[in-house]
């Protein structure tokens, strides 16, 4: 049965997707079979692995109206054993839509549930706010993981986004639980980082990662390439981070896992990226 973690936190530009799909690319270089789930109308996963977002493309949207059958919607990416149900613009009318359908909360968990034994992970990257596919999201999911930036308003809203993970556990999903926190962004030459560290470590204790992630250009430059760092620089500071945090949650999960060295350039769809 493969693992659903949920990548959420409704404070925009944190890193959440960046996490999201370098986290999975990761996985799925060390042999896990990975589905990403890309909830945001942004689609800013979808276009991260590669993903051409034309009018034809079948996204999440068509599973959820039941205009679309599984195999037309899940898509393979430029990385083997990754795999994405994509996203568009068109997911922003699903949240009027979902108010009509009972059991609205749980759409997400009975699509997932047909599928999640297929996979050994499904990672879910989750609109930036508290709103009802945010919801799904973290009905269907077994564990969250929230990126926090490490800056000055990091912590703003963290409350308000526990207090909905409590309501969801109580109500919803008595299982999920908070896999873990990612510190991002962060620039060790501030004092205000450290700070802000500080508080994220009191608050969250030893939920948080070993691993940050830097501010790195080359994190910043990958999507724009259609490709997750693993590819566009596996010998980068962000990709030696996210590799990191990749070998963290699966030692966490007690997960065996085929190891990657830091400096190996990294091909696909028979390429090497990297010269």
């Amino acid at each position: 049965m493969g693992k659903i973690i949920a990548f959420a936190n409704q404070k925009g530009g944190v890193g959440k997707t960046t996490t999201c799909v370098n986290v999975a690319t990761y996985m799925a270089l060390m042999d896990k079979k990975v589905l990403i789930l890309d909830l945001d109308p942004q689609g800013n996963a979808t276009t991260a692995v590669g993903i051409n977002k034309t009018k034809d493309l079948k996204t999440i949207y068509d599973l959820i109206d039941g205009e679309s059958a599984y195999d037309e919607v899940i898509q393979t990416t430029i990385v083997d054993n990754l795999f994405i149900i994509p996203s568009t613009v068109d997911l922003s009318g699903a949240e009027v839509e979902l108010i009509q359908i009972p059991q609205r909360e749980k759409v997400i968990k009975r699509i997932l549930d047909e599928i999640k034994d297929g996979y050994d992970f499904i990672l879910i990257d989750c609109p930036p706010s508290l709103s009802l596919i945010t919801v799904n999201a973290l009905t269907a999911a077994n564990s969250i993981i929230i990126p926090i930036q490490c800056e000055f308003f990091a912590l703003e809203g963290l409350t308000q986004l526990m207090n909905t993970v409590r309501l969801i556990k109580y109500h919803l999903n008595p299982e999920l639980d908070v896999e873990g926190v990612v510190m991002t962004m962060k620039d060790k030459r501030y004092n205000l980082t450290n700070q802000v560290s500080n508080e994220i470590l009191k608050f969250f204790n030893k939920k948080v990662y070993l691993t940050t992630i830097p501010r790195n250009i080359r994190l910043a430059e990958a999507p724009s390439h259609g490709l997750p760092v693993a590819l566009y620089d596996s010998t980068s500071k962000g990709a030696e981070a996210y590799l990191s945090l990749a070998e963290e949650i699966m030692k966490r999960n007690n997960t065996p896992f085929t190891k990657i060295s830091k400096l190996r350039k990294i091909k696909f769809k028979g390429e090497n990226v990297n010269g």
